[in-house]
This record gives structure tokens, C-alpha cells and sequence, in this order.
């Protein structure tokens, strides 16, 4: 008996231990005859992870309408599901295409669409016609917007809560600030589909100035992007910042966007990232350098030449740390994205440390703050940029090098406190130009009299008296 109780926990390991062999044989099966199809390649929706998250919650979750599944059902963003279904029937009436036809042309793309999420609940997985209803619903409430926005739309009344002008003003910049949740996004072939259904695609931009019309339409004429197919909302406006293709990497300063540029992004900084520390603002400027503004809202570019570092200009708002967070966000889950946005963040970090570093900045047209205090500004920045660091070979890190050996050499340094102590107050300057030709006139007087003095004659000396030759 008792060499059958001893043999019994020995036996049952070597069953667990065969399942488990079983179990890791039959996914390594799986993955060698895993198709590409099934690659996470095809995810661009993402849940963003709790190490990430846990900095400030709040930004990364819609606060007043959800679209698509992982805040659907919300209790406190339920009341716009009655608007979403309004905008679904003013589709419909307006493009006269039957619902089952837009059914079932969402069927046909329906694995695709739930790649398009890197994490789905089993609901969702499961509940084919509940995913495709969100997908249409929310797509059409998506473009009801656009078209409200940038359009007069005829069949909503002008004191319409959502679509009408008091929603442009009241409702619009919350409905904008939510499109830009990373975990708020539709796949871009949701809106794709509709477009084309209802014949009003075009081709693959009408999709990409749609959006940009809505999104960036305070930079929308400066120039007119050929991006192709993008992946969702917060993609084409984070492309609309950097002012063109962020994976062409040409003509950049704030990297390429390759692997090696993300290599560190998602890290807590390294020994190695203290040699790209930048001084502040106030004491590059103390040391010489000098700020101008580029006249251009794209995050690219940041160049230093000349002792001149040029940056974009950008504004300061409520929506500002949603916004930068949640394309950082992206540009961390998002193989291939880029860092772009990432290292931007993390250089204007280095450059305002304090409210000092805001004026100066404001000063030469760099920043608009429109928070309020200077260093309510500041603290925005310090926040929104922990633990983030970049590469070494970046282009910022280049930029980085060039300013350090600048500063480095001590002429530059009393060049500048000659300047700034001298030259930048009027009156200083008038009275150190009055000392300068005071003083130089004081020199001139001096050298002339000494000149005057040895060359006169020298007296004859008198004869003394009762001396005889």
C-alpha cells in the first residue's frame, strides 16, 4: 500500500508533465502552419498597456462618445448611442442604399476588420452581426461628423443638438478630442465601405482630406499630402503634425522612423541617454544659442545651425497632453510607426523646465500657451514625457551633439552675456556707448598732453647769480 501512495503523486506528474508536452507540441504545430494572415502585422488598434496607462488613466479613454468595441457600452457614453442611431437613418435616407446591402458588403471584410484589434473580447469574437452593427453604426455617426463639420448639411435642423451649429460649438471639440483615443479608433475600411457605397469615394484621398478637413483644418492649406491608405483617425492626424510621409525619413530632424528609433522608447532611460541631455532653454540661450521660430506647424525639422536652433511652432491647450500621449502611445505599440512625435515630446522636455523656459520660448513665437499660468505649461511638459528617451543616432541625436559642442566653446558663452548684458536694452546700450566715446575721448586728451609735453623745447636753465664764466 504504501509503494502505491508513493508511486501515485509521481505518476500523476508525469501526466501533467506529458499534457503540457502535448499541449506546447500542438502550438508549435499551430504556429508552423500559422498563415501571414494571422501575423499581429495586421493590428493597428490597440489597447494601451497598464505600464503605460498608469501615468494618467483619464486620457487614454473616450469621455464622451466611444467608437468601435473596447469602450462600447459605457454607462456615461451611452447617451450618444440615441445620436448614432439618428445619423445611421440620415445615411441611409440620404444615400438610398438598403441596409442589407451595406451588411452585407461589411461581412465580406469582417475577419479583417477584427484584425484590425489587437485585443477583442470574446463577445465581439464571437457575436459576428453585433460586431459588423457596431462597425456600420458608429462608421456612420463617424462620417455624419466630418460632413457636419465641414459641410452645411440640409437634413438636420440648424438647433440640432449634434449636427447642428450649436453642436459645432459645444459638442464638436469633446467629439474631436475622443476620435484622437487611441483605443477610441475604427479601422479606416469601415469608412472606406461607406464611401464607396454610397458613391461618394473618389479615390484613397478623399478619405485621408476628409478627415484632415475636420482635424487639421487650421493647417489643412499648407500643403497636400499623398499618404495612400492610413490605418485609422489618430494615424492621418498624427501624419497631418509631422507635415508629411513619417517613413520616408528624408529631410528630418526628428528621425526616421525606423526600428532603431523605437528601439529605446518604450524604456526607462539609460546611462547612455544622460549624454543627449539638453540644457534648458533659458541657459541655452544664456550660452549663446539663439531660437527662432520656423514658421511651420510639423514637428519635423528641428535643425541647429549656426548657433541657431530652429523649432516649429505649437500650441499650448486642454487638448494637447490627450493628444501627444495617445500618438505616443501609438508610436509605442505600433511596430514600424515611427518615433517621431515620441522624440519631439522628449527634446521639448530638455528644452522647458520651467515657466522661464515658456516665456523665453514665447517670446520668440515657439509656444502659445493657452492654459494659463507659464508653469502650468512647464509642469505639461515635464508630465507628458517621463520615461521617455531616444536614440543616440537619430536625427535629434545629432541635434543634440551639435548644440552640446556649441555651447561647449566658452567665446560663445561671453559673446552672449556680452550681448544680453549690454546690448538688449536701449538705454544700456546708449549708456555704454556714451562710457565707450566718454572714456575714449578721456585717452585721447591723455595721450595728446603726453605727446604735447615731451615735445616742447625744454626751458634754459637761468644763470645763478655770482657765477662767473
Amino acid at each position: 500500500m504504501d509503494l502505491l501512495m508513493r508511486k501515485k503523486p509521481e505518476e500523476q506528474g508525469e501526466r501533467k508533465m506529458s499534457s503540457w508536452v502535448v499541449e506546447v507540441d500542438d502550438k508549435l504545430e499551430m504556429m508552423g502552419n500559422a498563415s501571414s494572415s494571422s501575423s499581429p502585422k495586421k493590428h493597428s488598434i490597440y489597447r494601451v498597456p497598464p505600464f503605460i496607462a498608469r501615468q494618467n488613466k483619464k486620457v487614454y479613454s473616450p469621455q464622451t462618445v466611444s467608437f468601435g468595441p473596447y469602450h462600447h457600452g459605457k454607462v456615461h457614453l451611452k447617451p450618444m448611442e440615441y445620436h448614432k442611431e439618428r445619423s445611421l437613418l440620415h445615411f441611409l435616407q440620404r444615400t438610398k442604399v438598403p441596409l442589407k446591402i451595406i451588411f452585407d458588403s461589411f461581412a465580406q471584410v469582417e475577419k479583417e476588420l477584427k484584425d484590425s484589434y489587437d485585443s477583442l473580447d470574446s463577445k465581439w469574437q464571437t457575436d459576428n452581426e453585433g460586431f459588423l452593427k457596431l462597425m456600420i453604426v458608429d462608421g456612420c455617426f463617424m462620417l455624419e461628423i466630418f460632413r457636419a463639420v465641414t459641410k452645411t448639411p440640409a437634413d438636420y435642423d440648424a438647433d440640432d443638438p449634434i449636427f447642428g451649429n450649436h453642436g459645432k460649438v459645444y459638442m464638436m471639440p469633446f467629439i474631436k478630442r475622443d476620435m484622437l483615443v487611441l483605443e477610441n479608433q475604427l479601422p479606416m475600411l469601415v469608412l472606406d465601405k461607406l464611401l464607396d457605397i454610397s458613391g461618394k469615394k473618389e479615390d484613397e484621398e478623399s478619405i485621408n482630406n476628409l478627415i484632415l478637413d475636420f482635424c487639421c483644418s487650421e493647417t489643412r492649406d499648407k500643403y497636400s499630402p499623398k499618404w495612400g491608405q492610413c490605418l485609422h483617425v489618430l494615424d492621418i492626424f498624427r501624419k497631418c503634425r509631422l507635415g508629411k510621409d513619417p517613413g520616408s525619413g528624408s529631410g528630418t530632424g526628428t528621425g526616421s522612423g525606423s526600428g532603431s528609433d523605437r528601439k529605446y522608447c518604450c524604456t526607462k532611460p539609460r546611462k547612455d541617454n544622460a549624454k543627449l541631455i539638453t540644457r534648458s532653454a533659458t541657459e541655452l540661450f544664456e550660452a549663446g544659442v539663439r531660437f527662432e521660430n520656423k514658421e511651420s506647424d510639423s514637428l519635423n525639422g528641428i535643425s541647429f545651425k549656426k548657433g541657431v536652433l530652429k523649432l516649429p511652432s505649437f500650441v499650448i491647450d486642454d487638448t494637447t497632453e490627450s493628444t501627444f500621449l495617445n500618438m505616443i502611445a501609438f508610436e509605442r505599440c505600433h511596430v514600424g510607426a515611427g518615433n517621431e512625435v515620441t522624440s519631439f515630446i522628449w527634446f521639448m522636455d530638455n528644452l522647458i523646465d520651467t515657466a522661464a523656459d515658456v516665456r523665453l520660448l514665447q517670446s520668440k513665437k515657439i509656444v502659445h500657451n493657452f492654459i494659463g499660468s507659464d508653469k502650468g505649461a512647464a509642469n505639461l511638459f515635464n508630465t507628458i514625457s517621463k520615461e521617455l528617451t531616444i536614440d543616440q543616432k537619430s536625427g535629434l541625436g545629432s541635434v543634440h551633439s551639435q548644440v552640446k559642442e556649441y555651447c561647449e566653446q566658452k567665446w560663445h558663452r561671453w559673446r552672449a552675456n556680452l550681448c544680453h548684458t549690454y546690448f538688449t536694452n536701449p538705454w544700456t546700450l546708449i549708456s555704454v556707448i556714451a562710457a565707450g566715446v566718454l572714456f575714449g575721448l578721456t585717452i585721447s586728451q591723455t595721450a595728446f598732453s603726453a605727446l604735447q609735453y615731451y615735445q616742447s623745447p625744454s626751458p634754459t636753465p637761468s644763470p645763478i647769480p655770482g657765477q662767473h664764466h
